[in-house]
């Protein structure tokens, strides 16, 4: 079946998802736990940096669930402690 020659493909190829070949290295599961620390760092430090400039020029109606985080939040609602 199949009546044509088989496709020839490069022996050594690299790409961000493996290629065509299974093949682990020896030190993927430390370069995962690197790679999640680093990405959780990051997503970190932007949760904070988003929290400390939230600010919001008209008050919600409902409360709002990043108000509980919000650096702001007090002074830019003063009925909030009232709506949670």
């Amino acid at each position: 079946m199949g009546g044509a020659p088989q496709m020839p493909y490069p022996k050594w190829v690299w790409s961000p998802a493996g290629g065509w070949y299974n093949y682990y290295p020896k030190n993927w599961q430390r370069n995962a736990a690197i790679a999640a620390v680093v990405y959780g760092s990051i997503t970190f430090f932007v949760f904070q940096l988003s929290a400390s400039r939230e600010r919001r020029p008209v008050p919600p109606v409902r409360p709002i669930p990043s108000q509980r985080w919000c650096a702001h939040a007090h002074e830019d609602d003063p009925q909030l402690r009232y709506k949670m």
